[in-house]
């Protein structure tokens, strides 16, 4: 057992330096990354989880998930985001004692864009989209520890500027079969931009996850809790322009926060939980809440309403499991994704 821990440590450690030399450049790019890629991620508000069970969709964001009960399966997902349209399809197959691979399609179309010149005289038309092609790998070392990982090739085309990149996702799972407890670590989207836009690379959105998940024994629901973007504590952006900050009224300054109000206003934005009600096992309810979403999408000037709440149902129909989400940024909007998967095996006598 001590062997499986020091390589499990030793796999998501070798992942840092990527990460670190994500960092270094511009602004991120390839933020599509981040997006969900299918209705039950969506529903739980969450870019990644620690459900370790046959779902392939859980595989692209954290890959120590990817096992053999996934083997022959196929999901295809679509998700309407704010008038852009993202795509996601997946296969995976078991290859025995080399492990079980993932290959992935995920593709994002921003529609279509006018030219014009500083007159605001129309010329024409323009696309923008990206693509990311991801090979995931995943093996499991005993009944209670699994290891993954992800290589990424990403494209992104805007107008005639082109951009390619690598990145890798490494991650671990410890399970506890029998309490039906699950925890990982995921070290998310390290790698380089190798042609740039620009002169400047830009760097990915590199991220560290700590994703855990725990059923109950009398009753079917599954809580889920999220620790994201552990590598950076600080995920406040403060805006002046705010006009519920508190004025003093004989300076006409603003009032800065408490230093325990900023500490507990970061805490916050670092989790996401969620929540899956199993019914009849053919019917899940879902729910998600993102306090970072909640607090940095919610409006100044009106109530907050559903901003950062997301919900979502899952069905079992005859050889398809068929899942629909709907997840509330702002009162501005939300986004909806429907996801079908299957398994091939199953079609086969």
């Amino acid at each position: 057992m001590k062997n499986y821990i020091y390589k499990l440590i030793l796999f998501v450690c070798i992942s840092i330096p990527y990460g670190i030399a994500a960092q270094t450049g511009g602004g991120a790019s390839y933020l599509f990354l981040d997006l969900a890629n299918d209705a039950r991620l969506s529903s739980f508000g969450m870019p990644a989880t620690s459900i370790y069970d046959d779902d392939i969709n859980m595989a692209i964001t954290n890959p120590s998930l990817i096992n053999a009960n996934m083997n022959n399966a196929l999901s295809l997902s679509y998700n309407n985001y704010f008038g852009t349209h993202l795509g996601f399809a997946s296969y995976s197959r078991d290859f025995n004692k080399i492990g079980t691979f993932v290959g992935t399609m995920q593709y994002i179309n921003y529609g279509k864009f006018k030219y014009a010149d500083e007159m605001g005289i129309v010329s024409g038309d323009f696309s923008a989209n990206e693509i990311a092609a991801v090979i995931g790998w995943g093996r499991q070392l005993s009944d209670n520890w699994s290891i993954g990982a992800n290589f990424k090739m990403i494209y992104s085309g805007l107008e005639s500027y082109n951009s390619f990149a690598v990145a890798v996702d490494v991650a671990g799972t410890y399970r506890i079969p029998e309490k039906n407890f699950d925890m990982s670590l995921i070290v998310r989207n390290g790698g380089v931009e190798l042609f740039s836009y620009a002169s400047e690379r830009s760097r990915l959105p590199f991220e560290i996850d700590y994703a855990m998940s725990v059923g109950f024994q009398h009753l079917p629901f599954r809580f889920m809790l999220l620790l994201h973007d552990l590598q950076k504590w600080n995920l406040i952006y403060d805006d002046p322009t705010l006009t519920s900050r508190t004025i003093d009224p004989n300076t006409g300054e603003p009032i800065g926060r408490t230093a325990a109000a900023i500490f507990g206003d970061n805490l916050i934005r670092h989790v996401t939980i969620g929540g899956e009600f199993t019914i009849a096992k053919i019917i899940c309810l879902r729910f998600g809440y993102n306090f970072q979403r909640r607090q940095e999408l919610r409006l100044s000037t009106t109530h907050a309403g559903l901003s950062g709440f997301s919900f979502g149902i899952g069905l079992d129909i005859y050889k398809f499991q068929i899942g629909y989400s709907h997840a509330i940024y702002s009162v501005a909007g939300a986004t909806n994704c429907l996801t079908i998967k299957t398994n091939l095996s199953d079609w086969i006598k």
